[in-house]
């Protein structure tokens, strides 16, 4: 709003006494006080509302209205009401300075005044933006993804209003990455995929210490509906608490960031045949100049949106092969989930869909992506989840040339097997896992496992319930401690003859000799299985 609108019909009766060349200025908040230096709490574009609490003389009205000019005040409103009407040094000095000066009649509350350009504020803003809005969602749209950050742009400086695009990891997909921490973004995609999993209707909520946070989803639309794959518009504020307008820009926001990933996904199909028949060639033991073909096509086509000089990688380059599993997640939902993910890592990934699950190919230069790293990555996914979902993945160790990678698939298939045998909703094994005792246990039948654990287990797992004893625990730490009696009893905190009673009572209900190696190794695997 500007200064003139405080004097037009329907506004509070203030009277102008100053300054009547200056009411085009724009008014962007109120700030009330009696401060006599209220310049450092000033940001710029403010009516000032004062009772002239602060004046004993006529000096001090200069010094008051100077202070403010600097502070970037747009217009000086004086309240009557506790000092009478408004002195004429305070008259003269605002005419000095150009400033605009409003008397507020006795009658008239200050929270009448503030109300009246909150509102008028609020409904310019929220016009701005409509229109701001309406008009970029066909930009973003139809030009090619550079839209986003733009109108994210304008609208945190022109409008005050701080938005994000989120991938479901937490990485950013435009917005002001520096105005949200990592520690931030984590949370926020956690409540919105643990509201999303509860099946809430959005705006979802969020406050953390930083403030609140209005969440809404970005659907995916490739092939399939996989919410854990959904982008997420952040936006600061608690949208619910707003004003219909408002509230109608955000819900046009999300349409605009949902038309972008609309025009994302439509992109990504080529990527995806490709990708598919990669895994395709890998699967029938294709010849290696034909998988190179198909790899070299696919890195082109990376680099063609990377660069104006496209550089792709050159067919006989290293390459890094995942394998994923979903259980309890519509069918194509981890290959959506994997390209989301793997976002804020690498452009240059071949997702290949697989039924409940998919494989990717890495290049060289992305292949730097170790088991802890996609393990920390695909964290946050744990929110969305249900009781009955998990993720499971396998990395391969790199292979030196497309002609490795049957190899490596076979290797990442196995380390996802090893995944597999972990508690947990997201678990991954990597390749150096695979040389462990670890892998042949993942081999090996269900309910061979559970009969094997059992045998062994079972008696000590039942005296320990019935005599409240501590025989799992401590079979465990003889074991850590290679059998050294001083020093597992010194981990246990108990004498060593306490010791040798409690390894003599698992002996006598397993008929088990833990001073035979044989005997230790099958113990130490049944534990694992536990």
């Amino acid at each position: 709003m500007r200064v003139r609108d405080l004097l037009a019909p329907g506004a509070p009766r203030l009277r102008l006494l100053a300054a009547e060349d200056e009411l085009d200025r724009q008014v962007s908040g109120v700030m009330t006080t009696d401060l006599h230096d209220p310049g450092r709490y000033l940001h710029g574009g403010e009516l000032v509302l004062t009772g002239m609490l602060w004046r004993t003389g006529p000096a001090d009205s200069e010094r008051f209205v100077r202070t403010i000019v600097a502070g970037g005040a747009v217009a000086l409103a004086a309240g009557e009401a506790e000092v009478g009407p408004v002195p004429e040094d305070l008259v003269e000095a605002c005419r000095r300075h150009r400033m605009p000066l409003l008397a507020v009649p006795d009658d008239i509350a200050f929270g009448t005044v503030t109300e009246f350009i909150g509102r008028q504020v609020s409904a310019d803003r929220a016009a701005d933006l409509a229109a701001l809005v309406d008009r970029h969602r066909l930009l973003v749209s139809a030009a090619g993804g550079g839209g986003l950050d733009a109108v994210l742009d304008l609208l945190g400086g022109d409008l005050d209003l701080d938005c994000w695009v989120l991938t479901p990891t937490g990485a950013v997909i435009a917005g002001p990455v520096d105005r949200l921490s990592a520690e931030d973004r984590d949370q926020l995609v956690r409540a919105h995929l643990g509201a999303q999993r509860q099946r809430r209707r959005p705006p979802h909520r969020a406050r953390l210490a930083t403030g609140a946070y209005s969440l809404l989803p970005a659907p995916a639309v490739v092939d399939v509906q996989a919410p854990l794959a959904d982008w997420v518009l952040a936006v600061a504020g608690d949208v619910t608490e707003w004003t219909t307008k408002r509230q109608q820009l955000a819900e046009n926001l999300a349409r605009l960031v949902a038309a972008e990933r609309q025009r994302r996904d439509e992109g990504r199909r080529l990527r995806r045949r490709l990708a598919d028949e990669v895994l395709t060639l890998l699967q029938r033991d294709a010849d290696q100049g034909e998988i190179s073909r198909t790899l070299y096509a696919s890195s082109a086509m990376a680099a063609r949106y990377e660069s104006p000089e496209p550089k792709p990688q050159a067919p006989d380059g290293s390459w890094l092969v995942l394998s994923a599993d979903g259980t309890g997640l519509p069918e194509g939902a981890v290959r959506s989930i994997l390209e989301e993910a793997l976002n804020g890592v690498t452009d240059r990934a071949l997702v290949a869909g697989a039924g409940s699950g998919a494989v990717v190919v890495l290049p060289a230069l992305d292949s730097a992506v170790p088991a802890d790293t996609l393990r920390e990555l695909l964290a946050p996914l744990e929110a969305g989840l249900g009781s009955e979902g998990r993720i499971t993945l396998g990395v391969s160790a790199p292979a030196p040339e497309a002609g490795g990678l049957r190899g490596a698939l076979e290797e990442a298939r196995h380390a996802r097997r090893i995944a597999a045998a972990r508690v947990g909703r997201v678990c991954v094994a990597g390749p150096e896992e695979l040389a462990s005792h670890v892998l042949l246990l993942a081999a090996v039948p269900d309910e061979v496992r559970r009969a094997f654990r059992s045998r062994l287990l079972d008696k000590v797992i039942a005296y320990d319930i019935e005599h409240q004893a501590d025989l799992v625990r401590t079979l465990e730490a003889f074991l850590r401690s290679d059998g050294s009696w001083t020093r597992c009893a010194a981990q246990l905190h108990v004498h060593v003859n306490t010791l040798r009673y409690r390894i003599g009572r698992i002996e006598e209900l397993t008929g088990r000799d833990l001073s035979r190696l044989e005997d230790r190794v099958d113990f130490y695997l049944a534990l694992e299985l536990a």
